[in-house]
């Protein structure tokens, strides 16, 4: 597309011609905003066009699987006596024989298909790479035990809120996010036996003085991901409050700029998440037997969670567990620890500690990394002009068409709800007035995010067989519910606001009550309220991004999502400012253009004629 030509001209010069013939047939307000937005759209396009290779997305980076070069030992500074405390509580002592297992028995959601509720900013366990493909070592074991037993995969995003019960709630068959079990988890859900374990990581700025985790206290700036296990622990066993973030990545940003002290993460993703030059380092690491990381399944769901323990046996036993385990996340195994049932076999897998040592001999001494000033760190973390140029296509395929369907379809149907509701609240007939006024009351006081969770959780399983247990649609109608809340008192008040003479008068013409409403009222009113109905629209653009917590395809990832989801896999937060940007692209001109629209209205078109009808003249000449 970036080679068009045109005429002799170029598509760039194209553009430009057609931009200016459209720009000169508007106002001057309204230019300025159409001029905004095509300034981002077109330094964005030519961006990408720019970027050499012509590929249209982002380089795997995190999400890459690290191979058997990036071996790591058990960690010096391991906290050695709380892995002796624990004990395995949970591990069958074998598994029912694969031939045994039948799949017509598991009680999936779609028969023969395994669907999977998982993540996308945990790399290298759990995330999408640049083919918009769920993946990680959590996943493609999951894919492989799910080949064992003859079953497909469907993965579907979603945030770690909201995972456990929606596995729980029937919304998932398994959820597959590096989830650690732990007793209060197993009151939600059920577990399979473990494919993983995981170190607690305690980073903390170099020359910290903090030591370890014994040195945290009530004073310390803890960060953590909220509800994952490390917020559990810090706030269960250290029995402090922690400041909590919503991804991996906004925690470790947060440390890197001192507005925390230090930061609980698992030993992957802190591993993961110190580049060169970061001045961040971990200090101490913990581990319990009983806390071993297994894929979540309903607890009434044994025969489901019997098969994955088979399948998981099977992959171990042929050797494609090790294949996967020292490509993806090459470790020595913890003493006393190993994979699947305690009848499994000991994985097969290369000295890893070896490796590190011999890696570690092989290498040059590390200079120490200049510390980077403030703007620098600014500059490095949202300001990546690369990363911005690699984020626009799957911004601008994925991310900006399903941000306007949710975003217009919700709009569309809560407008029409919002206008029922001001006419419903304005009633004399109190049987409509106090209906309106409770259902706007009660969706306007609960949060976005509960009342989408509530609709898509709760309402999900009884529509499952329409919407085929897709929640897309029931994320844009929790939108609407929500909209038509805010649109309805919008409209409430501006036809409130219109002079009762206006009423009065229509009725001495001869109008019936409904029609002077709905010819005269109503229209002055909704003409009143237009700045208010955009600003609630571009609440709703930005609403969309709760969707996810639903859970949703890659395909139906909105502009938030798809940021999020480039900055799990490349550790910086660029993507997310770039799909900020797209949110300006498309809420500056609105804004403009409502404002232009109203003024219109208010003042009628300008006469540029400098001459005047002959009714107006003879009226000028009677008066003269």
């Amino acid at each position: 597309m970036c080679d068009i030509r045109r005429g002799g001209v170029s598509g760039r010069a194209a553009g430009r011609v057609y931009a200016a013939r459209m720009l000169s047939s508007v106002t001057p307000r309204l230019r300025v905003a159409l001029a905004l937005a095509l300034a981002a759209v077109l330094t964005f396009a030519l961006a990408s066009c720019g970027s050499g290779d012509g590929s249209s997305s982002t380089p795997d980076g995190l999400c890459a699987p690290p191979g058997v070069g990036s071996a790591s030992a058990v960690p010096t500074n391991f906290d050695a006596a709380a892995a002796a405390a624990s004990v395995d509580r949970h591990t069958t002592e074998d598994v029912t024989p694969l031939d045994q297992i039948d799949t017509s028995q598991l009680n999936l959601i779609t028969p023969g298909v395994l669907t999977v509720g998982t993540l996308s900013d945990a790399p290298p366990s759990i995330c999408v790479n640049s083919e918009n493909r769920f993946t990680g070592y959590d996943n493609e074991l999951l894919r492989a035990v799910a080949e064992k037993l003859g079953l497909e995969v469907r993965f579907v995003g979603t945030d770690f809120a909201a995972l456990l019960a929606q596995v729980a709630g029937g919304r998932f068959d398994v959820g597959s996010s590096s989830i650690t079990t732990t007793d209060e988890r197993r009151k939600t859900v059920a577990f399979t036996n473990g494919y993983d374990f995981g170190y607690f990581s305690l980073l903390v700025p170099i020359g910290s003085p903090i030591t370890g985790f014994d040195a945290l206290d009530a004073n310390t700036r803890i960060g953590v991901v909220q509800g994952t296990v490390q917020d559990e622990y810090v706030v269960n066993e250290l029995g402090l409050n922690p400041v909590k973030f919503p991804d991996y990545n906004t925690a470790y940003a947060n440390l890197k700029t001192g507005q925390i002290d230090a930061w609980v993460a698992p030993s992957q993703q802190a591993e993961g998440a110190i580049a060169p030059g970061d001045q961040t380092e971990i200090v101490e690491n913990t581990f319990s037997l009983n806390n071993f990381i297994g894929w979540a399944v309903a607890p009434n769901n044994q025969p489901l969670i019997d098969a994955l323990n088979s399948g998981l046996d099977a992959v171990i036993a042929d050797g494609t567990y090790s294949e996967l385990y020292a490509n993806w996340v090459p470790r020595e195994l913890p003493e006393g620890w190993k994979p699947g049932s305690k009848a499994a076999p000991v994985p097969d897998l290369p000295d890893f500690g070896a490796i590190a040592a011999e890696n570690a001999s092989n290498q040059e001494p590390v200079q120490a990394a200049e510390e980077k000033s403030t703007l620098q760190q600014l500059k490095d973390t949202f300001f990546d002009w690369e990363l911005y140029k690699s984020a626009f296509p799957d911004l601008l395929k994925t991310g900006l068409p399903n941000t306007l369907i949710l975003a217009l379809s919700s709009g569309i149907i809560g407008t029409v709800l919002g206008m029922l509701l001001a006419v419903a609240g304005i009633s004399r007939t109190r049987w409509l007035r106090w209906p309106a006024r409770i259902y706007t009351d009660i969706f306007r006081g609960l949060p976005a995010v509960v009342v989408i969770l509530i609709v898509g959780l709760g309402v999900g399983p009884v529509v499952r067989e329409i919407t085929d247990s897709n929640p897309y649609w029931l994320g844009a109608a929790a939108l609407s519910l929500l909209a038509s809340a805010y649109i309805g008192e919008i409209f409430r008040s501006g036809i409130q606001s219109v002079e009762p003479g206006q009423l009065e008068a229509s009725r001495a013409l001869g109008f019936s009550y409904r029609k002077s409403m709905s010819l005269v009222v109503i229209p002055q009113g909704v003409r009143r309220v237009l700045p208010a109905l955009m600003n609630q629209f571009i609440s709703l653009i930005k609403d969309s991004s709760l969707i996810y917590f639903l859970g949703l395809l890659v395909t139906q990832r909105e502009l938030f999502a798809v940021g999020r989801d480039l900055n799990a896999q490349t550790g910086n937060l660029s993507p997310l400012v770039a799909a900020g940007l797209f949110y300006l692209a498309l809420t500056i001109p609105l804004t403009h253009l409502v404002n232009y629209i109203d003024h219109r209205l208010r003042t009628g078109r300008t006469d540029k004629s400098g001459t005047l009808d002959p009714v107006e003249q003879s009226i000028v000449v009677e008066r003269g």
